[in-house]
């Protein structure tokens, strides 16, 4: 008979057989969902503008609040736009600020005749600002208005982005177009915490799904959207949006309820963003409405879960599997080759995405750092969520 001991071992190494290769192939099937998903996010190519007697009407609005430090570069990009310039606008609708946002919007307005600005009235009960700065700008914008375009103060575009997004909901017969933008990280905590968000949403979100044209789900950023006026106006705006703190998302999923047509592109070669400057940003930024983007509480706490187990996994499980090894265990020398496979990969992915990100390659090899960090600001988003309020930019919303 063997020693019990010895029988203790054989069934732990067998166990850690077992996990090796559940986790190559947990490993394997994210990583193909991610290709699959990157597959369906097509890529908004570079276009040149219609002529001008082609050309439909468009309003850019741009929301902000307290964005001294970005509204320069993105007006200036818009007032650079090769779109015909007899057939674009631009709102600026400035949201209280207590920085001098108004006051160098005001300036480029005094030099580019097509650019207004706008003060927002007082916020409205059960508004949220962004929301309300929206419905204003919308209408501010002309009745012969076909499109209007809403964009944060905080990206800025290549001058083709205008004729470019028009050209695309045109061919593809789009009643709203949302573009993810290239995100710019300059801070440790934007280069830890913003990979790590993206590709969960990767792994998480079903694109084929939410894309679909006739489906009731959808995806959408505020960043950059792009919708037809007289679908805007039949499902009534931002302002059936307007407690939302998730308003982008809430608006795509009324539209194509309604019939519409909304879809996501990559938007990375024609705008760029820099959303957070460091973690006091990044992390309130981030919570205020995680557990809204994940489906709520229940579902992001699930999700941060997954996340924080499965990425501390690939450095946890070929580490025991090599410890095991080193006492001679032939069973876990054999575990150890598929949990660094498994392991190989998952950093392979994380490494690509910081030479994407245009990061130190270093960064790849923190992402449990980065998914456990993560996992917090979901914790705390919940936690706001059930306290009923939610804080941004000075404000407190129910």
């Amino acid at each position: 008979m063997k020693p019990q001991g010895f029988c203790g071992l054989v069934d732990g190494a067998i166990v850690e057989l077992v996990l090796s290769f559940i986790w190559l192939a947990v490993v394997t099937w994210l990583i193909t969902r991610a290709f699959n998903q990157r597959g369906l996010l097509q890529t908004l190519e570079p276009a040149r503008p219609s002529p001008s007697d082609r050309a439909p009407e468009v309003a850019v609005i741009v929301p902000a609040r307290d964005e001294a430090a970005n509204i320069g570069r993105c007006l200036q990009s818009l007032v650079e736009q090769s779109y015909p310039s007899p057939h674009l606008r631009i709102v600026v609708v400035d949201d209280h600020s207590t920085d001098p946002t108004l006051e160098i919007a005001t300036l480029f307005a005094g030099r580019h005749p097509q650019l207004r600005v706008l003060r927002s009235p007082p916020l409205p009960p059960r508004w949220v600002g962004k929301a309300h700065a929206c419905w204003v700008g919308a209408q501010a914008a002309g009745a012969e208005t076909q499109w209007l375009c809403f964009i944060d103060a905080d990206v800025w575009g290549e001058p083709d982005l205008v004729a470019s997004a028009v050209a695309a909901v045109t061919a593809e017969r789009l009643d709203l177009l949302s573009l993810a933008p290239r995100q710019q990280l300059g801070s440790f905590a934007e280069r830890l915490v913003m990979p790590c968000g993206l590709y969960l949403l990767a792994f998480y979100q079903d694109l084929r799904v939410v894309q679909a044209r006739d489906g009731p789900e959808a995806t959408a950023t505020g960043q950059f959207i792009l919708v037809r006026r007289s679908f805007y106006d039949a499902i009534g705006g931002h302002g059936a949006v307007h407690g939302a703190i998730c308003e982008d998302l809430m608006l795509a999923r009324l539209l194509k309820r309604a019939g519409g047509y909304a879809l996501l592109q990559d938007g990375r070669r024609l705008l760029s963003t820099r959303m957070y400057s460091g973690w006091s940003t990044l992390w309130i930024g981030i919570s205020k409405n995680l557990s809204d983007m994940l489906g709520g509480p229940a579902r992001t706490i699930a999700v941060a879960l997954a996340a924080v187990v499965l990425a501390w996994a690939a450095w946890l499980i070929p580490l025991a599997d090599a410890v095991s090894c080193a006492r001679h265990n032939q069973i876990a020398c054999v575990a150890l080759i598929p949990a660094v496979l498994g392991s190989a990969a998952a950093f392979g992915l994380h490494i690509a995405g910081a030479s994407y990100f245009s990061v130190p390659l270093w960064y790849g090899l923190l992402f449990p750092l980065g998914y456990s960090v993560g996992a917090a600001m979901a914790i705390d988003s919940v936690r706001r969520r059930l306290s009923g309020h939610v804080s941004w930019k000075g404000r407190t919303y129910p």
